[in-house]
């Protein structure tokens, strides 16, 4: 297993200008995969018995001018492609977008901003104040257990001003979150030639498509988005192919309430069997081509679904995909929510804190025709701590995908060969793919007798160095 660890982590060696800096990189994901609590780097120097004096390198890594996001990013791209079984349908690999919203009180941390949640659960407020992250993930795994493993998150809103500091006049705003995470999933699937990318009901929008074109247009690497229609969605049937009299030829033809099809075309409904939240369900369906998009009428593939009762009406830009195939694939699209949930519970992915004394105080009436404070710091000192702050909370949340990822590998690959992994007793055990959890659990326990098992790999050693050296006890250095 950790021979396994070993070689995964060591492409990254790329990425750090200095041996140094990839050494703590090797540390602080090793530490987020197997750390018992979530109390920021001091779980990792607890968990790994490191040295006390690693604390200050540890929190400067983060801010540190010897990485950079975009190739850390690109590599652990690389490193999936080469060794995750990835789910491949039609010879285009699976990916699933969603943002994700966390609370974050920091006054002075960069990006926090109100955001408004909408959820059912009355634990959680309406309005936070927090930061707003776009991920990407991919599916990987086999028959027994799909994972989405988390490929990119980054900050997509609360930091445009930030980001407009290196812009000229000339450069574009920044995007919306929508058109942002189409940005995203376009990145990802540009490492894997053609791709679907599976979104919620909320990324289907006219900005997205025109951004998804354009895409299209500069490169050759192929996307096509599976989402979900509102349920007062209104299509369009084809304009009639001669428009009798003068004038300007229709864009669209007779308008359609997709909801009433449900009631007006019950009878041309079609009856399947697919494998949908791990098991199979008898769907009824309707499948249709029709034009979308006021102003934009671009022609989707619109799956009506009924499904014990309840409708649904699903959305593909591709217009071959099958539509036992649309529904299959929108069932996979809640795989995100259960690395989200993974991330925040066991290896406490989003407790970060990291701020600047440069970084103005964040107003909480702040109105929207008032000016942001950001627009006032003008030192360029004062500015480049600030986006050293938020690549810092960025580059925290891409180790952390990054050991989750590690996690959901080593359970697809380790669940049938070592024993050990169902070594903790749950009410409901896997008896096929053990969780990230487990795994977690796991490597916490064995850690240090791989360590010994294994004093020849590279992970060993880096780690091994910044321990505290066994003849020399901890309060004698304190002291």
């Amino acid at each position: 297993m950790l021979k396994t660890l070993n070689e995964l982590l060591l492409p990254f060696r790329s990425c750090f200008s200095r041996q140094a800096t990839f050494g703590w990189f090797v540390v602080i994901v090793v530490g987020f995969m197997l750390r018992s609590d979530h109390l920021g780097v001091t779980s990792v120097i607890r968990d790994l018995s490191l040295n006390g004096r690693c604390y200050e390198t540890l929190l400067h890594f983060f801010r540190s001018s010897a990485w950079s996001l975009p190739s850390l990013q690109q590599m652990w791209l690389q490193v999936v492609r080469r060794s995750a079984p990835l789910l491949v349908i039609q010879n285009r690999v699976v990916l699933v977008g969603d943002g994700m919203k966390q609370a974050k009180e920091g006054r002075r941390m960069p990006g926090v901003k109100k955001l408004h949640q909408e959820s059912e659960n009355v634990s959680k407020g309406e309005y936070i104040f927090g930061h707003l992250f776009g991920a990407i993930g991919i599916l990987a795994g086999d028959s027994r257990k799909w994972f989405c493993l988390p490929l990119f998150m980054n900050l997509q809103d609360g930091i445009q001003t930030i980001l407009g500091w290196k812009k000229t006049d000339h450069d574009p705003q920044t995007p919306s979150h929508v058109v942002q995470m189409i940005e995203q999933g376009f990145e990802a699937a540009k490492g894997f030639g053609q791709a679907l990318l599976l979104l919620d009901r909320y990324f289907l929008s006219v900005p997205a498509l025109q951004r998804l074109e354009a895409c299209h247009s500069g490169s050759e690497a192929r996307m096509h988005l599976v989402t979900k229609a509102k349920s007062n969605v209104v299509a369009y049937e084809r304009p009639p192919a001669k428009k009798p009299g003068r004038g300007r030829p229709p864009k669209k033809g007779k308008a359609i309430k997709l909801k009433e099809l449900f009631s007006t075309r019950a009878a041309d409904f079609q009856t399947a069997t697919v494998l949908l939240y791990d098991k199979e369900q008898d769907v009824q369906f309707l499948c249709l081509d029709l034009l979308w998009g006021q102003g934009w009428y671009q022609e989707l593939r619109f799956v009506l679904v009924v499904l014990e009762g309840r409708c649904s009406i699903l959305v593909s830009t591709d217009l071959t995909l099958a539509a036992t195939d649309i529904i299959r694939l929108y069932g996979y699209r809640f795989k995100i929510e259960c690395t989200f949930r993974e991330m925040k519970q066991v290896i406490g992915a989003f407790g970060y804190r990291f701020w600047s004394k440069s970084m103005p105080k964040l107003n909480r009436f702040l109105k929207k025709e008032e000016a942001h404070p950001l627009e006032a710091v003008k030192g360029e000192q004062h500015r480049c701590r600030i986006e050293q702050t938020v690549q810092a909370i960025e580059g925290f949340v891409m180790c952390q995908c990054i050991a989750m990822g590690l996690l959901q590998l080593i359970a697809l690959r380790f669940s049938d060969r070592t024993p050990g992994l169902f070594f903790r007793y749950l009410r409901t055990p896997s008896l096929a793919v053990v969780s990230e959890a487990t795994v977690a659990a796991y490597l916490r326990k064995s850690i240090f007798r791989l360590f010994v098992q294994n004093p020849h790999l590279s992970i060993t050693k880096i780690i091994k160095s910044k321990q505290v050296p066994s003849n020399v006890d901890e309060d004698s250095l304190a002291s």
